[in-house]
């Protein structure tokens, strides 16, 4: 059952979905030409090529559901629109770890979400801990390495 819960997301991840969607749709029309050619060949009940376009033509659909979902409840954040001292949605936060060695991390949207490149989602162990805290808060975070600690040293909306 679908929730009617907002989405929250930048608007680089909303155009990223958009993107997704689209190409999704374009494969639509090419699916549809492989699962004609393929019921051609005779035999359905032994035809791989006719049960693959199939399962693909399956899991495009469910795909494009899944992105119109995600798209109609996007709620769009700018970080740049956004102030105050406590960590939420968007915020840039560097961290102090144990080492005191800074790390730091944007809170996103799920769909968003690549620690490679520092950015986290809100709903990751790491965001639920961050989200609400202030400038010298420490934080614990449990992970499946064990237990962290961090000092947030700097919040920034950027």
């Amino acid at each position: 059952m679908a929730t009617v819960d907002k989405m929250p997301m930048l608007q680089e991840g909303y155009e990223k979905l958009q993107a997704d969607l689209k190409r999704l749709k374009e494969e639509r029309p090419q699916i549809v030409d492989a699962i004609e050619e393929a019921r051609a060949h005779g035999d359905l009940s032994e035809n791989a090529e006719y049960h693959a376009a199939k399962e693909r033509q399956g899991q495009i659909e469910a795909s494009i559901a899944q992105l119109e979902d995600r798209l109609s409840r996007a709620q769009i954040i700018d970080p740049k629109d956004l102030s105050g001292d406590k960590i939420v949605f968007g915020a840039t936060v560097t961290l102090l770890d144990d080492e005191d060695k800074p790390v730091r991390y944007q809170i996103v949207g799920e769909t968003e979400a690549d620690a490679k490149v520092g950015r986290i989602s809100f709903n990751s162990p790491l965001g639920r801990a961050l989200i609400g805290r202030k400038k010298g808060d420490e934080v614990e975070v449990t992970v499946p390495s064990g237990d962290r600690y961090y000092l947030v040293d700097k919040i920034e909306f950027v």
